[in-house]
């Protein structure tokens, strides 16, 4: 129970924080010198988690973490509904925290018009790339996020700033792949903006609840059968 409690207030904290710099600080609408700090929003979020909670539950904070963790065989199968529960009940907690927040703005907040930072693409969101593109966008970018957090962590390459390595990662898949599809590589990070938000925010949660663990099963995979492991 220890590990979900953790998972839960991990995720919560990366939604908050994340979404927050978006939602409450307002560089979702500075593109594109907005990505950097939302970058490092996502980014030292997971890293500040990854210190706080990591020797609990290892800081999955994911499904999609959870999922790759699972399938290169480093957390046993009992464990993962637990895991993944967690993880989206925290990611919806983060969000009404930040709808909390938002709700007390003097002069009003249309979550309609301005939203909670959820992820999406098409025409009028980031860059208006089409659906194929925020595909592959998912899959590679969690692939490479996976790859890292899986290399830094494995018992040949575990090391005291793996936290920081991972952290990195996904800042730098934000500096890419925002203006695709916002950069989600997380299920739940999706989800929890998506459903206070609702209309096309829901409408297109699907792809970022379903792609990103295909990658991250696929990194998974590699380790599993030590194609990237010693």
């Amino acid at each position: 129970m220890k590990k979900y409690v953790a998972e839960f207030i991990g995720t919560a904290v990366l939604v908050l924080i994340g979404c927050g710099s978006i939602a409450l600080g307002g560089f979702g609408g500075s593109m594109p010198l907005g990505i950097l700090p939302i970058g490092l929003a996502f980014g030292l979020s997971v890293t500040a988690m990854a210190y706080g909670i990591g020797h609990v539950s290892g800081c999955h904070i994911n499904p999609a973490v959870t999922i790759g963790v699972w399938a290169a065989g480093r957390l046993p199968t009992s464990e993962l509904p637990g895991y993944i529960i967690a993880q989206f009940l925290g990611a919806i907690a983060g969000t009404l925290i930040l709808y909390v927040i938002l709700a007390g703005k003097l002069g009003g907040y249309d979550i309609a018009a301005a939203g909670l930072g959820q992820n999406g693409w098409g025409e009028g969101y980031g860059g208006g790339f089409g659906l194929g593109a925020a595909l592959i966008a998912e899959l590679v970018a969690t692939f490479i996020f996976l790859v890292v957090i899986l290399g830094s962590t494995s018992k040949a390459g575990i090391t005291p700033v793996a936290g920081l390595a991972i952290g990195l990662t996904l800042f730098i898949c934000h500096l890419a792949f925002v203006p695709v599809s916002g950069a989600s590589l997380n299920p739940a990070r999706s989800f929890g903006p998506a459903l206070f938000v609702g209309g096309k925010a829901l409408a297109q949660v699907w792809l970022f609840i379903i792609v990103p663990p295909i990658g991250a099963f696929l990194a998974g995979l590699l380790f599993k059968n030590k194609v990237l492991e010693s």
